[in-house]
Order: C-alpha cells, then sequence, then structure tokens
C-alpha cells in the first residue's frame, strides 16, 4: 500500500502536467451529432485557406509553398492543444511586412536562405509565446474589455474590408491605413475591371441570398465553385485575376544554413510579432468566445499559438496568427469544434498532392467577397448602439479602439485602448462616489442624503460612505469629503461612521491620510469609527500598525450596529436607527 501510495503520488505532477496542457480539450465534450457539421464547415474554409496561403507567404518574400506549409501545421498542432473551441490558425496579413523586414535583410536573395530564417524566426516567436504562458503573461487578456472587443471587431472588419475590396474591383491600391486604402480606390474607381466587378459583385449576391434562406455554406460553395466553372468555361483567366496554379515540388530543408548570431539578430522582431500576434489572437479569441460561448484562458491561448508557431518554423513555415478573416468562415459555415480545422488542413494537404493546378480557375474576386461577407458578421451593430447608450465613457473606449486600429495597426491600436481603459479606471477610482448617509422614515437602512433629501440625520454621528479602494491617488479625496461634512454640520457631533463596505483595499499613503483625519477629528472632539469593514481590510490595518489608534472599538458589523451604539438621542428606539429595535449596549463587535 505504501509502494502504490509512493507511484500515486509520484505521478501526480505529470498529472498536473496534462491538465495544465490537455490534449485535444474540444474532444471532452465533443457530441457525434456536430461531426457533419464540422466536416462540412471544414470543407467550406477548405476554399479559402490555399490562395490566403499562397498570397500572404508571397507578400513575406517567401515562396508561395511556403505558406501552405504555414497553413497545414498551425492548424493540426492547435487542434490538439489550443483552447478555443474554433480559432483558424495560419498566415496572416499584418505579420506578412513584419516577416519580410525581420528576414529578408538577413537572406541577401537567397530564396532557401530566407525559408530557413522564417523557420527560425517562428522557432524563436513560439518559444517566447511558450515562456509567456509559463509565466502567466496570459493575464493581459483580461485588460481586454467588452468595449475593446466591439471597436476591435469593428476595425478589424475594417481593414479586412478595405484590403479585399481591392481585389474584387480588380484594382490596385495602397495605403497606410484602411481610410487611405479607400481613398485611393474611390479615385481609382474609373479603372476598375468590369470582369473582377460582375464576378466579385455575383459572388456577393449569391452569398447573401443564400444567407436569407439560412444556407450560408451552401452560398460560400456555389460561388466559389460557380465562379472556377463559368471562368475556365467562359475563358475569363485572361480578363480577371485568378488564385493561379499551385507550385509543385516540397519546399527547401527548413532551419538549414542558420546560425546563432541569426537567432540573436532575430530574437527582437520576434518578440515583437509575439506581441502583436496573441495582442490579437487574444483578443480574437476572447471576442468570438464571448460571441458564440465558452471561455478561454489567456496563459494556455498564448501557450498553444506559441507551441504551433515553434512546429510550424520546424517544418518550414514562417509565423501564423490567429485569422480575423478564416475564423468567422469557419463560424459562419456551423463550424462546432477544431474537428472543422482538422478536415480543412486535410484537404490541404490532399489537395497539394492530387490537384495541384486547379486554383487556376478561381477568381480572386470571388475569394474577396467571401472574406468580405464573413467579415461583415463582425460588426455588431446593435451591440454597438446599446453600449453607446449605456456609458458614454465606455463608448468612447470603443471609438478609440476602432480609431486606433484603423489608423495606427491592431497593436499599437490595441494597446491605446488599453491605456485608455486604465485612465477610465483610475479616473473613476480617483473621484469615486462618496455620499452622507441619513434615516428615512418607514425604510430600513441608512440612504444617500443627496438622492433623498426628505431623509433625515443622526443627531450627533455623520455617517459617511466611500464608495472606492483607498489609495495614494484617492485619499484625500475622502477626508477632503470627511472634513467638509463635519465643517458644515452646524450642530454637535461626537462620530464620524465610515460606511466602508465599498473599501476593499488600502495602501500606506491612503492610510497616513486616514490617521490625519482621525488627529484632525480628535481635536475637534470626534471619534473616527468604521462600519462594515471586511475582515481583509481590518487586517490590513492591524498588519500597518494601527492596533493602538483603531482598536476592536473602532469596528462595528453594520452602520445600523454602530448608530445603535453610537446615537446621542435616546428618544425612543426606532427614531434613527433605520426602523431597527436597538439591542441593549454593549461591547460592539469587531
Amino acid at each position: 500500500m505504501g509502494v502504490g501510495g509512493r507511484r500515486a503520488r509520484g505521478a501526480a505532477p505529470g498529472g498536473r502536467l496534462l491538465r495544465r496542457v490537455p490534449l485535444a480539450p474540444w474532444l471532452r465534450h465533443y457530441e457525434p451529432r456536430w461531426l457533419r457539421e464540422d466536416a462540412v464547415a471544414g470543407a467550406g474554409l477548405f476554399a479559402l485557406l490555399i490562395p490566403a496561403g499562397m498570397a500572404y507567404a508571397q507578400a513575406a518574400g517567401l515562396p508561395p509553398v511556403t505558406g501552405l506549409y504555414a497553413t497545414v501545421v498551425p492548424m493540426a498542432v492547435y487542434a490538439l492543444v489550443g483552447p478555443s473551441r474554433v480559432l483558424v490558425l495560419g498566415p496572416d496579413s499584418a505579420l506578412a511586412p513584419l516577416i519580410a523586414a525581420s528576414v529578408l535583410p538577413l537572406a541577401a536573395g537567397s530564396a532557401e536562405r530566407a525559408v530557413a530564417l522564417a523557420g527560425l524566426l517562428a522557432l524563436l516567436m513560439g518559444a517566447l509565446m511558450v515562456a509567456g504562458s509559463l509565466l502567466r503573461l496570459g493575464v493581459v487578456t483580461h485588460l481586454l474589455s467588452r468595449p475593446i472587443r466591439l471597436g476591435y471587431l469593428g476595425g478589424l472588419a475594417l481593414v479586412v474590408f478595405a484590403s479585399q475590396l481591392a481585389t474584387l474591383l480588380g484594382l490596385h491600391a495602397s495605403g497606410a491605413t484602411p481610410w487611405e486604402e479607400l481613398v485611393a480606390l474611390a479615385s481609382a474607381l474609373p479603372e476598375a475591371n468590369p470582369v473582377s466587378v460582375a464576378v466579385g459583385a455575383g459572388s456577393l449576391a449569391v452569398i447573401a441570398a443564400a444567407r436569407l434562406l439560412g444556407w450560408r455554406l451552401v452560398g460560400m460553395l456555389a460561388a466559389v465553385a460557380g465562379s472556377g466553372v463559368a471562368t475556365w468555361a467562359l475563358g475569363l483567366g485572361a480578363r480577371t485575376a485568378v488564385a493561379g496554379a499551385l507550385p509543385s515540388g516540397p519546399p527547401p530543408p527548413p532551419l538549414v544554413g542558420v546560425a546563432l548570431g541569426d537567432a540573436v539578430a532575430l530574437v527582437v522582431p520576434a518578440a515583437g510579432i509575439a506581441l502583436m500576434t496573441f495582442a490579437d489572437s487574444g483578443v480574437l479569441s476572447k471576442s468570438l468566445a464571448a460571441r458564440y460561448g465558452g471561455d478561454v484562458s489567456g496563459n494556455r491561448e498564448l501557450g498553444a499559438i506559441g507551441l504551433a508557431n515553434a512546429v510550424t518554423g520546424v517544418l518550414g513555415g514562417f509565423p501564423v496568427s490567429a485569422s480575423g478573416s478564416r475564423t468567422p468562415v469557419a463560424l459562419a459555415a456551423g463550424a462546432r469544434s477544431q474537428l472543422s480545422g482538422v478536415v480543412a488542413a486535410a484537404l490541404v494537404l490532399a489537395f497539394m498532392l492530387l490537384a495541384p493546378g486547379a486554383t487556376a480557375y478561381i477568381p480572386t474576386a470571388t475569394l474577396a467577397a467571401v472574406v468580405i461577407a464573413a467579415v461583415a458578421g463582425l460588426v455588431e451593430v446593435p451591440e454597438i448602439i446599446r453600449l453607446a447608450r449605456m456609458s458614454r465613457g465606455e463608448a468612447a473606449v470603443m471609438a478609440a479602439t476602432f480609431l486606433g486600429v484603423t489608423t495606427l495597426g491592431v497593436l499599437t491600436g490595441i494597446l491605446v485602448a488599453i491605456g485608455l481603459a486604465l485612465l477610465e479606471f483610475v479616473r473613476r477610482a480617483f473621484t469615486p462616489y462618496r455620499a452622507e448617509l441619513g434615516h428615512l422614515q418607514d425604510v430600513p437602512g441608512y440612504h444617500d442624503l443627496s438622492r433623498h433629501p426628505e431623509g433625515t440625520r443622526i443627531p450627533g454621528l455623520i455617517l459617511a460612505r466611500f464608495d472606492a479602494p483607498l489609495f495614494f491617488a484617492n485619499g484625500s479625496v475622502l477626508t477632503d469629503f470627511v472634513r467638509a461634512l463635519v465643517e458644515a454640520a452646524g450642530r454637535p457631533v461626537t462620530h464620524v461612521v465610515l460606511a466602508a463596505e465599498p473599501i476593499t483595499g488600502i495602501d500606506t499613503t491612503a492610510l497616513e491620510e486616514l490617521i490625519e483625519l482621525d488627529e484632525w477629528l480628535a481635536r475637534r472632539g470626534i471619534e473616527l469609527v468604521f462600519a462594515e469593514l471586511k475582515g481583509p481590510m481590518k487586517d490590513r490595518l492591524v498588519r500597518f500598525g494601527t492596533r493602538a489608534r483603531f482598536g476592536v472599538d473602532h469596528f462595528y458589523p453594520t452602520v445600523g450596529a454602530a448608530v445603535r451604539t453610537l446615537r446621542a438621542d435616546r428618544a425612543g428606539p426606532g427614531k434613527h436607527d433605520g426602523g431597527e429595535e436597538p439591542p441593549a449596549l454593549g461591547p460592539p463587535a469587531s
């Protein structure tokens, strides 16, 4: 028995590790009836993965075929360890220019070396993200509030729309922001390719009609397949851009020829790309979890995306991120789990081996229409209107996020929004709501006299409430408020009762303010006492060495208990005690 017990205890660390990084967590709650939906959604997603992977690889200055490996590998790895119910990982348009800027100067014109350096960059990036997960840095996702998520998704929709609209119109427009891209497109509109416009508009019409009938995936597949057949039958390939045939042959061997100096040179770019990837993916995963149900751990998300990047780098890919355009496509097609991504990855791999030339007939305008239709669903207009009506401050944070993402870029925009959210929190904590309390006739308890001017004050007492934790920035706000109440009382006061239930924290600076207030009151013959102060706050006051100043007789379990014990007026029970019968006087509870 002793040996068995030791074996059980010895196995515990491994069990804890498996629980920390569970394999295929979505399988625990998988229902067989979802199999068909995931398979169909994976088939629909597959139509986007090949051209997107090729295009983003080319934008990063790499051979297009590497984009296919950077599509298949991360989706398979994330399905094993990823916490999100549905999240599509793959090459990303926002990362492509960063990868090119990091790798191409070191590659010196060699495509093989560029592939090896891109793999090393992904490996370093993944290692940094896994380390961040172990250090529990995923807590940053808790700063991504609902206004930030709404603003982010709206900004992301505009960014993707602007980039895809040029393809749909058959134009080439560039700009540092989506606003500049839209302006450039507007000026170039007379030069739009009529065939591309017709194909793109027709594809959008098919998708929209299918959505009205509740056939989301049928519309996507019909648009892609129909436009491909029409392009082949009518010979439109010479008059509109098409995805093109897949290159044949495997990519160069990964990580060949890289050295320690290359790793040192790529550490800083890898850290920057890791931060951008996690900020982007973290917001997307939390936004989709909030919208479609589920709960995502920021640390697990950070580790899963990092592991997917590390494996992708070793197998010949490059840094990838969660896709803000392909994930909505999977969800719109009815994806229920990561199995949809596995199906899509398997189909991509099969397609590479069996039919590499079929993409030659798929118009890029159709693919743009599919993406535009997908990201349109990210803009939650009713929720945006509701938030704007509920809170102007949070609506401002949402608007700042939207403007930041669409003008400064995804990462910078999110960081600016988080900063604004923190400033809004500090502003509220710095000037919290505070009130003087009094008694209302026939209403139990004690209530805000500014909202109930008909209330009466308790003879000899001042009841004050402060609705925030006490810290260095607002300690003086509380003391100034209490002093103002005392000076304006115009009646004898023996005690100030601080209704302290909202005070959930206190630092040493605020404590010094409280001590100065207590001394100021003592010089006027007034004693400061606390009501409803939580136990941990009492313990903190004791640790701060204030037991001699604030003993057990300074704490009361409720405001009513303090009033019953301290009230100067003994005219009769129930007159100034919130309607409660006073108990026999004795030492107050601590």
